[in-house]
């Protein structure tokens, strides 16, 4: 008898928050693996699945949508972002600043980003209760990003409101919409005053650069910072909370990393596969397909559901729903995605948390969450709004 599937609505926020949300995704790998939720809209929940259509940038599109409640879906005219590209503009656009994030060039930046984790922590209450989203997880991101883009000295309140704000934005036009306006606007004055006076960052590398001979424009650059400010900012920040979230519901784990820190840079794959912050981002079928015997046809649009990839027995073994810090699985998580679109600041992402697991576990290595934890209603990440604990 063929089990009755529960509705997936992938367009509401909090999707991500329902209490059953692993086991629907555990069916759907077994009986709906490329699973309708909309008129118009398929969910994929294998781990080969989404990989392929990643790589297929010729059969699946990037330029028509990657959000669930992307704006471009609806017709919407947006600010050009390297998300939204398909080759062959992508990966000119990619080339500008990936030399910035490769895994040896990200290595360089560990001491800066120790002293940042350092001065978070260092201004974190002890013995009393603090919610670490706020006080550690949240600004800690932010102020990476600022360095990179050469705001060191911006307002990270600003910043990090503006972050939560374009998250929104998508599943709420109406939310954060002049928090989004004003950043816009520093980001254009950032710009004009890197043009007059190029500097050793991610910004005077944008302004400097040249595209079929031209130099981009302004719209174009900020466009460009932005996606990585908020990009940047959510994936950590939703890391290392969750993170922290797991091994305080698995202190077994916890205790092992406390007593070898040495496994702590392993560990943080099995917390990206774990938490998979970003959990969904899409591609447009740009003709008919046919995936295990349904359908697609030409337009619709199709959601690769990671955190469902990263609990695939087939990929990870019979122990896929388990927690597991010493896990070196032969498959690599997709909590970056995959294929051409691979996150730009994985390698980045990687030392964040595993320098902030590092300090944290060394200051705090019994640190305790003393009140429920609170979820970000979302359509893109499933991340902790709040996190009440004591260090």
């Amino acid at each position: 008898m063929t089990a009755v599937l529960p509705p997936l609505d992938l367009g509401t926020p909090g999707v991500f928050l329902r209490d059953d949300y692993y086991d629907v995704l555990a069916m759907l790998r077994r009986e709906s693996p490329v699973h309708r939720y909309a008129p118009d809209a398929w969910a994929l929940t294998r781990y080969a699945d989404i990989r392929e259509v990643s790589r297929d940038p010729e059969r699946f599109c990037s330029s028509r949508g990657v959000l669930v409640n992307d704006p471009l879906r609806t017709g919407a005219t947006v600010t050009a972002s390297i998300i939204h590209m398909d080759p062959p503009d992508h990966p000119v656009w990619r080339k500008i600043v990936s030399r910035r994030f490769t895994p040896r060039a990200v290595a360089g930046l560990e001491g800066r980003i120790r002293a940042i984790a350092r001065e978070v922590l260092d201004a974190a209450p002890v013995g009393t209760p603090i919610d670490l989203v706020d006080a550690v997880t949240a600004p800690f991101p932010v102020l990476v990003v600022a360095e990179l883009l050469g705001i060191a000295d911006g307002d990270r309140d600003a910043f990090r409101r503006s972050s939560n704000a374009a998250i929104a934005h998508p599943d709420d036009p109406g939310v954060g919409h002049d928090d989004i306006v004003a950043l816009h606007r520093f980001l254009i004055e950032h710009v004009r005053a890197r043009r007059a006076e190029p500097r050793d960052d991610i910004v005077s590398a944008l302004v400097t650069a040249e595209i079929e001979g031209e130099r981009m424009s302004t719209p174009d650059v900020v466009g460009y910072c932005f996606t990585l400010l908020v990009a940047g900012n959510e994936t950590t920040r939703h890391l290392v909370s969750g993170s922290a979230l797991a091994l305080w519901e698995h202190p077994d784990q916890r205790a092992l990393l406390a007593a070898a820190p040495e496994r702590i840079g392993v560990a943080v794959e099995e917390c990206l596969r774990w938490v998979t912050p970003v959990q969904v981002f899409g591609r447009t079928a740009t003709r008919d397909v046919t995936l295990h015997g349904e359908h697609i046809p030409e337009g619709d649009f199709v959601a690769l559901l990671y955190a469902s990839g990263n609990r695939d027995e087939d990929a990870f073994g019979p122990t896929a729903g388990r927690f597991d810090v010493t896990r070196t699985p032969d498959a690599q998580h997709v909590a970056f995605g995959f294929g051409p679109h691979l996150c730009l600041g994985a390698a980045l992402a990687r030392l964040e948390a595993r320098v902030m697991l590092e300090e944290l576990l060394a200051r705090s290595p019994s640190y305790d969450v003393v009140a429920e934890p609170e979820w970000t209603p979302s359509t893109l990440v499933r991340g902790l709004a709040r996190l009440p604990v004591v260090l």
